[in-house]
C-alpha cells in the first residue's frame, strides 16, 4: 500500500484519504495503484455500499494532480516511468467511471489534473469556497487527460472546450455552476458531511440516502461568474480549428474575447490544437474505456515532446514562464503534426482487465 494514500472501510464505508500534504496530494503511481486495487475489490464487495474519497485533514488540498516533474524526467530519458504512471493512472479512472456504487469525492481545495480524474467520474461531487479546478495542461505542453476528453465535451455548450484549451480556472461555486461538481458545500461544513456519511446505514439504499444528507448540507448554486460570457464561449470555441476560435474571438473584440486571445497565444499551439481534436473524438464515443485508450496514445508520446519538456523547463523548473514554442504559432501547426499523436500503439496499447 502506498504510503502517501490511506484506505480502510468502516460501516460500510469505503474511505480513500490522500496523506501527501508536502505535494498538495498530487498523484504518484503507488497512489495510483492503492486506489485501483480499493476500488476493484469494493465494486464487488457487498459489505461496502458507498466510497468517499478526500485528503488528509488539516492539509491544504484536494489534490493537485500528478507528478509533473517526474513525468517530464522520465520523458527526457526513455519514457518507461511515466508511460507506466499513465497506465495505472488511466485504468484507475476507468475504473472509477465503471464503479457501480455511490462515489462521494469531496473536492475541498485544489483539485486540477489528476486530482480531476480522481474526483469527476464519480457520482456525487462536492465543491466547496476553497475548491480550485483547472486543467492547465496546455501551459505547459501536455494536454487535457485523465479523461478530459469525455467529460470536458459533455459539460454545457463549449464551457469544456474553454476549460481545456485556455486553462481556465473555476472558484468555489462555479465549480458547481458548471456542473463539476454536482453540490456545493461551504468548507464549515464538510466536518458535518463526513460526520453524517461516517454514521449512516447506507445498507438499503445507498444513493438516495447520500442524496438525503447532501440535501441538507447544499447550498444554492448562483449562475456562473463565466455566464455573461456564455453565449461567446458558446459561439467561438464549438468550431472545429484553432485558428478558428482565435479568429472568432478577434471579431467579437469585447474586451473578455481579447484576453482569451492572449491567453490561447501564451499555450502551445501543438498542444491546443492536440487538446481540440482529443475533445472532439471524445465528444463522439460511447465507451470510456476507448476515450483512455485515446489519451495514453497521446501521453504515451507527449511526455517526450519538446513543447512538454521545454513547457516544464519554463513553468516548473526554471520559473520564468516564458517558454519558446516548437512550432510557435498556431498556424504552423500541421495536421500531420497532431495527427501523430492519435496513431494507434500496437502491441502497447492500454488494456483493461
Amino acid at each position: 500500500m502506498a504510503e502517501d494514500v490511506r484506505i480502510n472501510v468502516h460501516k460500510g464505508l469505503g474511505r480513500i484519504t490522500l496523506t501527501r500534504p508536502s505535494a498538495l496530494h498530487a498523484l504518484n503511481a503507488p497512489m495510483c495503484e492503492t486506489i485501483l486495487s480499493a476500488l476493484e475489490r469494493w465494486a464487488g464487495d457487498p459489505t461496502v455500499y458507498l466510497v468517499m474519497v478526500e485528503h488528509e485533514e488539516g492539509t491544504r488540498g484536494f489534490c493537485a494532480g500528478g507528478d509533473i516533474r517526474m513525468l517530464a524526467d522520465s520523458g527526457a530519458a526513455d519514457a518507461s516511468e511515466a508511460r507506466a504512471f499513465f497506465n495505472v493512472e488511466y485504468r484507475m479512472n476507468a475504473a472509477l467511471k465503471a464503479f457501480p456504487k455511490p462515489f462521494l469525492a469531496v473536492m475541498d481545495g485544489v483539485t486540477m489534473g489528476g486530482g480531476v480524474g480522481l474526483s469527476v467520474h464519480g457520482s456525487h461531487r462536492v465543491a466547496t469556497e476553497r475548491t480550485v479546478f483547472a486543467m492547465p495542461e496546455t501551459g505547459i505542453g501536455l494536454f487535457p487527460d485523465v479523461g478530459g476528453g469525455w467529460f470536458l465535451p459533455r459539460l454545457a455548450g463549449a464551457l469544456g472546450t474553454w476549460l481545456a484549451l485556455t486553462g481556465a480556472r473555476l472558484k468555489g461555486a462555479d465549480v458547481a455552476a458548471a456542473r463539476v461538481a454536482t453540490h456545493f458545500v461551504p468548507s464549515e461544513l464538510v466536518a458535518n458531511l463526513k460526520k453524517q456519511v461516517e454514521g449512516a446505514d447506507f445498507s438499503v439504499d445507498a444513493a438516495g440516502l447520500l442524496n438525503e444528507i447532501l440535501s441538507r448540507l447544499t447550498h444554492a448554486v448562483p449562475a456562473g461568474s463565466f455566464q455573461p460570457h456564455r453565449e461567446v464561449i458558446d459561439r467561438c470555441f464549438a468550431l472545429d480549428s484553432a485558428e478558428a476560435i482565435v479568429a472568432a474571438l478577434e471579431a467579437d473584440a469585447s474586451d473578455w474575447a481579447v484576453e482569451q486571445v492572449a491567453v490561447l497565444r501564451n499555450k502551445s499551439p501543438e498542444t491546443v490544437k492536440v487538446a481540440l481534436r482529443q475533445l472532439r473524438e471524445g465528444g463522439r464515443l460511447t465507451d470510456f474505456r476507448d476515450n483512455m485508450r485515446m489519451e495514453y496514445r497521446i501521453g504515451w508520446r507527449k511526455v517526450q515532446s519538446p513543447d512538454f519538456l521545454e513547457g516544464v523547463r519554463a513553468v516548473i523548473v526554471d520559473k520564468d514562464n516564458a517558454p519558446a514554442w516548437s512550432p510557435a504559432r498556431l498556424e504552423d501547426v500541421s495536421d500531420a503534426d497532431v495527427a501523430r499523436y492519435f496513431e494507434p500503439l500496437g502491441p502497447d496499447e492500454l488494456e483493461f482487465d
